[in-house]
């Protein structure tokens, strides 16, 4: 007689699960150079880390028990770099990662653990959308929806995504609803696959034309970075989140700089030479923010969405900082709607996670033309200054070289309730520059020699009164500071932003905006 041993059915059972899709599924994803669910999750986290959580789910249809291992959902809470984080990863092997109710709700419960509890959350992505016919019917749709729990509560804990392979419907979703964003090349992210279109609307389409990663980091701006593969992906979403808090109640990790005091000291002494004196001359302002920052180490976010403005994230005296910046490199650093779009959006991460904002202005103004207006541009730039109005973080702002029109005040210039507002010696500041204002002033008269001589004249009054100086004599700037010394005055301006009363927790008015725009 056999006797039932419910410590075997137990090992049976979770070895079966643990095998997922089953060995042939498996040997398809290692072939075609993926890691699986569970490799996924063992890279991402410290090692030994993961405490995995309804591993002996499955499917609530009935005869489908047996090929649902885990309801095609991995999740469970791990750590990164030692903090508990929350990680759910679609199983492809498992009805192509498609989602189930059990599944779903899996997931869903593990969504308000973090956000109850205080952790990240990281969702890795490969899956075909919703499970047909799972969803299908009146009683499949009602039971499947998103739901509002996550919508009313994004950035309370930050929240990080990784585009891993084809992903439709679900891993699109989390993707939209995060902070960080991240996509490997060859993968795809859509509302719904090609062939779903194609049968839909007849519209022929390729996965890359559809939601590759060029579409999305340069046109979309729906990733935030790019990587190679799989392992790229996952270690970009490890160093986003040592940016991060862990919650928005606290504030992100300090990390001392590796590099010595005297060797950071060193390099602010050439900090005004990388900066041309000729206000058309372009730079890549990158290396100007590497000079200032901790150990050289920028991390960008939207590095090829609208190229004029840097956004990045970077550590100053071991604190982390929001930093937006005119890179005139491109487009000399004038910002189009979409650059608009990438601040505001960066505004609403630092001011939900208490990161300070510094702003670095080398700006001509803003990008106009038809193509601009096509694009909503007054809106755009109205979004961008309410959502400078409503972040409560320490702001910070340096007028590098040049800053001219809406744009001073976009970034956080003189009236835009900045904590300090600086200049350095040689900048330019003015509604436009004066090459520009002088032939507005003074059109041609026929008198070729006269005109030369009166612009002459009104070039040099234009660029003197531009000059920093009367803005500082009559207030609007706080000082005018010599190149090397921005570093120690932003470190020292930071800290007295941080204050004591609140000590560094803002009040988060921009936790309720939008996730994208």
């Amino acid at each position: 007689m056999n006797v039932h041993n419910p410590a075997e059915d137990l090992a049976l059972r979770k070895a079966q699960a643990a095998q997922m899709g089953g060995p042939d599924k498996l040997a398809r994803i290692r072939a075609r150079g993926a890691l699986n669910a569970r490799e996924r999750i063992a890279a991402l986290l410290d090692a030994d880390s993961f405490f995995e959580l309804g591993m002996l789910n499955h499917s609530d249809v009935p005869g489908m028990e047996g090929k649902t291992p885990a309801d095609g959902k991995v999740c469970g809470v791990g750590r990164i770099d030692g903090r508990p984080v929350v990680v759910k990863a679609d199983d492809v092997s498992v009805l192509a990662g498609t989602g189930g109710r059990v599944g779903s709700r899996k997931s869903r419960q593990l969504v308000k653990l973090a956000l109850d509890k205080g952790y990240p959350i990281v969702n890795l992505g490969e899956a075909g959308g919703a499970r047909l016919p799972d969803i299908q019917g009146s009683d499949g749709l009602s039971s499947m929806t998103v739901g509002t729990s996550l919508a009313r509560r994004v950035r309370q804990v930050p929240m990080a995504a990784a585009i891993l392979g084809e992903c439709f419907g679900s891993p699109s979703w989390h993707a939209a609803f995060a902070d960080f964003v991240v996509q490997a090349k060859g993968s795809c992210m859509a509302v719904s696959g090609p062939r779903v279109l194609e049968i839909a609307t007849g519209e022929k389409v390729s996965n890359e034309e559809l939601g590759g990663w060029q579409l999305h980091a340069r046109t979309t701006g729906l990733v935030d970075r790019v990587a190679e593969d799989e392992a790229g992906c996952l270690q970009l979403i490890r160093d986003f989140l040592a940016y991060l808090p862990s919650h928005a109640g606290a504030l992100p990790p300090a990390r001392a700089p590796r590099e010595t005091a005297e060797a950071i000291a060193a390099r602010q002494a050439g900090l005004g030479k990388l900066v041309p004196d000729a206000p058309r001359r372009a730079y890549d302002m990158r290396e100007v923010l590497r000079v200032l920052v901790d150990d050289r180490e920028l991390f960008e976010l939207k590095p090829e969405f609208d190229r004029s403005v840097i956004t990045c994230l970077a550590r100053l005296d071991g604190q982390t900082v929001g930093i937006i910046a005119s890179n005139p490199l491109y487009s000399a650093g004038a910002m189009g709607p979409d650059g608009c779009d990438k601040c505001t959006s960066f505004i609403c991460l630092c001011d939900s996670f208490n990161i300070p904002l510094l702003f670095l202005h080398d700006t001509p103004g803003f990008f106009v033309g038809k193509a601009a207006e096509h694009k909503r541009m007054p809106g755009k730039i109205i979004n961008f200054v309410e959502a400078l109005a409503l972040a409560t973080v320490p702001k910070v702002a340096v007028v590098i070289r040049k800053s001219y029109g809406m744009a001073y005040s976009n970034l956080a210039g003189s009236g835009m309730d900045a904590d300090f507002v600086f200049a350095w010696p040689g900048a330019d500041i003015s509604f436009m520059s004066p090459e520009v204002a002088v032939n507005v002033l003074r059109p041609s008269s026929g008198d070729a020699a006269h005109d030369r001589e009166e612009k002459a004249r009104l070039y040099e009054e234009l660029r003197s009164a531009s000059a920093p100086w009367r803005a500082a004599g009559l207030g609007h700037l706080d000082d005018v500071i010599a190149p090397e010394a921005t570093r120690a005055t932003l470190v020292r301006t930071l800290e007295l932003a941080r204050g004591e009363r609140a000590g560094g927790i803002g009040k988060h008015h921009l936790a309720t905006w939008p996730t994208n725009f």
